[in-house]
């Protein structure tokens, strides 16, 4: 028993030396746990450079779509008009100059084509680039090529877009026009369609004709109901609304030229609604 004991009897420096082997071993385990390797350190690095590398790349693509792209105001389609802001009928101006072989040569001038705002120039002008336009071209737009082209009544519409300044969306609002109209019988009636300014009306009616006038169908004033009157593309509600309150005073128009005496009455319009009309 007391050879058993003897082995765990030190002195006080054995005892320190194995406190101090101890702590040793301790603090390498601390160490092995609590603090990376090197070579870990190091693929940490790697990866945080990479990721950075990503990030500045990502940076520079949303700068680059952040660019405003220069454009020649000239070429502008319906699509990239809606996507800059202008309305339709600020487009259709536009397409209807270009279709006469004219140019706009700055801001101003695209403004005072298109009518757009002085706000939304603003914005616009800065990204406007224009093209120099050769004496040639200059020469060659102001020449106007006439040619007959047919019947008012029967052109399609891809006829009228040959007519400089007649688009396609002019060309059909002609056709949409003519069929509300049931056919032109006065080349006058081309002033009615949205959009044609005068000079491009002058232009259709110098190439086209009325070869023969559309057989219209004509309402007695005496017999027709409210609505069917009210159908007549050149009167609104009121209008017709006086023509009855009139018929009932009267008990029945004779002759339509009594309309002009109807207070309120649109005269200027008088030799166009007699065509769908008779007091018989």
């Amino acid at each position: 028993m007391n050879i058993f004991k003897s082995h765990f009897r030190y002195n006080k420096r054995q005892r320190n030396g194995i406190f101090y082997l101890l702590a040793l071993i301790a603090g390498l385990q601390v160490i092995y746990h609590y603090i990376e390797p090197v070579e870990a350190v190091n693929g940490r690095n790697e990866k945080l450079l990479d990721l950075r590398s990503q990030i500045d790349s990502l940076k520079k693509i949303n700068r680059r779509q952040q660019q405003i792209f220069r454009f020649n105001p000239n070429f502008i389609t319906d699509t990239k008009g809606y996507s800059l802001g202008m309305t339709v009928v600020e487009i259709d101006r536009l397409l209807a100059y270009r279709k006469g072989n004219r140019w706009v040569n700055s801001g101003k001038e695209f403004q005072g084509v298109t009518k757009i705002s002085d706000s939304l120039l603003k914005i616009l002008e800065p990204q406007f680039v224009f093209r120099k336009i050769k004496k040639k071209e200059r020469f060659k737009s102001s020449k106007v090529v006439k040619t007959k082209l047919g019947d008012l009544n029967t052109a399609s519409a891809m006829d009228f877009t040959k007519i400089n300044g007649v688009g396609e969306k002019l060309s059909k609002r002609i056709v949409k026009y003519r069929k509300l109209l049931g056919g032109f019988v006065l080349k006058s009636q081309l002033d009615e369609v949205w959009g044609l300014d005068a000079s491009v009306v002058k232009k259709i009616q110098s190439n086209f004709t009325i070869k023969k006038k559309p057989d219209i169908k004509r309402i007695n004033v005496n017999l027709a109901t409210f609505k069917e009157v009210l159908s007549i593309v050149y009167l609104d509600y009121d209008t017709t609304k006086k023509i009855f309150n009139y018929k009932d005073s009267v008990g029945t128009i004779k002759n339509l030229e009594e309309l002009n005496k109807i207070e309120g009455f649109p005269i200027d319009k008088y030799d166009r609604i007699v065509l769908y009309l008779h007091a018989k």
